[in-house]
């Protein structure tokens, strides 16, 4: 073993006692490779010059256009969250069950589905489902267990099911990494994978394991065998629509507007924003405020379709302006209803520290690959018997077991550019390595004694429910997610069909 070696090895070891410590993730992602760049270079085994690289890459970070969609997705979850739209789906689908555990069971999956395409944040979807669908649940008569296990695997549904920040920062990272990969193997001209791509590749092997979750409650649970009364007025087809059909209409339209190449990602991000921004104005606005705002609604429907026809004009002004105006009005209701402020300083924490933590593993990035780390890893994977097959099963295995110390984004940032260059260099489809790197992640935050989901469970359940009680309910579940695994890794047309199908 060489000295840059022994440096290399020394620093991987600090980098994750640092994060076990407890101190922040981007002060040690960003500390302990400094501190080794500079003890090493004192040893003669590391070159500072390697260090000059790393204000053009923040540049390049900070002025990454695709980026700019993290805070503006981040902005929509919250807004979704703190406006109480999520509360009152949930209300009335369990007014529409008449409170059937299976049906209420079902209609928690539905939900948790239909907001993980919103929030795509673990913690934040646990803890609300477990302050308003647990009680759902338990009073009707849901055995504590199986309601935890349906908690905590629906709460992990956004990290798969698009759009979600998830899949926005593992697509820039597959997509930048899969080129140099590309061509550092010879490939001078390889098809770009975009965000887009990740999207599309997503939606099928989420719809999969959806529905598996599904199948198993519905076997689990019995239907009730009479209408079990709840508290509430009886949902009439009005109620049912206007509370339903806006979230869904916004989540379409940002997706489908990626999915149809009318919108860059970031843009798409813009539009759930300021849908987001309108549908939580809606409900705390007077009559004048609401007519605004469905002002602004019809605006944008307008923009949209002149731009599916490209066509410009004075009725696009027009639009606009109704855009424009119907989102400062609302802005205003919401600022004087207490959300906007609490919504915009929630996204500034969350997108700070999804910037501090990608900046830093860029640092690490760059000192590792000075360390010659990139070199050690390619020879490691190329000695390794079974060729791409072995070194497919090694960094998911890697990836499963950070995901029990790390954040998603951490390991995005640290695994993907440090061990995807020898995988995604092959002739495996970068989309479906992304879309099961990003189920492997959901398997690993679900799975005990050290998943994610678990502790933000336990930290909003009730006493009443025991660790082992979340444990034993989990269990199924994640049987359930190594399945839907086993059929992409079986099937990978179930991820590369409708990129292929849309975008090729």
């Amino acid at each position: 073993m060489t000295g840059a070696d022994a440096a290399l090895v020394a620093m991987l070891l600090a980098l994750f006692g640092g994060i076990l410590s407890g101190i922040p993730a981007m002060m040690a992602i960003a500390g302990v490779p400094l501190v080794s760049a500079l003890i090493a270079s004192t040893m003669g085994v590391f070159d500072l010059q390697f260090l000059t690289f790393f204000p053009a890459r923040v540049w390049g970070i900070m002025s990454n256009t695709l980026l700019m969609a993290v805070p503006l997705f981040v902005l929509m979850g919250v807004l979704l969250e703190r406006s109480g739209l999520a509360q009152r789906m949930l209300d009335v689908l369990s007014r529409l069950v008449r409170g059937s555990p299976r049906g209420i069971a079902l209609a928690v999956l539905a939900f948790s589905t239909l907001i993980a395409a919103s929030t795509g944040i673990i913690g934040a979807t646990v803890v609300m489902l477990v302050l308003i669908a647990l009680p759902a649940m338990t009073e009707a008569g849901i055995d504590k267990r199986l309601a935890a296990g349906v908690i905590c695997a629906s709460g992990t549904l956004g990290q798969i099911i698009p759009p979600s920040i998830l899949l926005v920062l593992l697509g820039d990272q597959i997509g930048s990494t899969y080129l140099e990969a590309q061509q550092a193997a010879g490939n001078f001209a390889p098809d770009p994978v975009s965000v887009g791509d990740l999207f599309a590749g997503a939606l099928l092997p989420g719809l999969v394991l959806v529905s598996l979750y599904a199948v198993f409650i519905a076997i689990m649970l019995r239907p009730a065998r009479g209408p079990v009364p709840v508290e509430g007025a009886p949902v009439t087809a009005r109620l049912l629509v206007f509370t339903f059909l806006p979230p869904i209409a916004l989540i379409v339209a940002v997706l489908g507007s990626i999915l149809a190449g009318i919108a860059t990602t970031t843009e798409a991000a813009g539009l759930g924003a300021v849908g987001a921004l309108l549908l939580a104005a809606s409900g705390k606005a007077g009559r004048a405020g609401r007519a605004l705002v469905a002002a602004a609604a019809l605006g944008a429907v307008v923009l949209i379709a002149l731009r599916l026809a490209d066509v410009a004009g004075p009725v696009a002004v027009i639009a606009a302006l109704l855009v424009g105006i119907g989102t400062l009005a609302g802005g205003v209701t919401l600022f004087r209803g207490g959300i906007l402020a609490g919504a915009v300083d929630e996204t500034v924490k969350i997108t700070g520290m999804v910037f501090g933590i990608v900046v830093a593993a860029s640092l690490l990035s760059l000192v590792f690959r000075g360390f010659g780390g990139d070199e050690r890893v390619a020879d490691l994977i190329a000695a390794m018997p079974g060729g791409t097959a072995s070194a497919l099963a090694l960094v998911l295995a890697i990836v499963f077991l950070l995901g029990f110390i790390l954040e998603a984004i951490e390991i995005i940032y640290i695994v993907v550019p440090l061990l995807g260059p020898p995988i995604l260099g092959t002739d495996i489809s970068p989309v479906w390595f992304g879309v099961l790197l990003a189920m492997n992640l959901q398997t690993s935050f679900l799975t005990p004694p050290f998943g994610f989901a678990l502790f933000y469970f336990r930290s909003a359940a009730p006493r009443s429910i025991s660790t082992t009680d979340i444990y034993v309910g989990v269990a199924p579940f994640v049987g359930l997610q190594i399945l839907a695994m086993a059929l992409l890794i079986a099937v990978p047309e179930l991820a590369t069909w409708l990129p292929d199908l849309m975008f090729r």
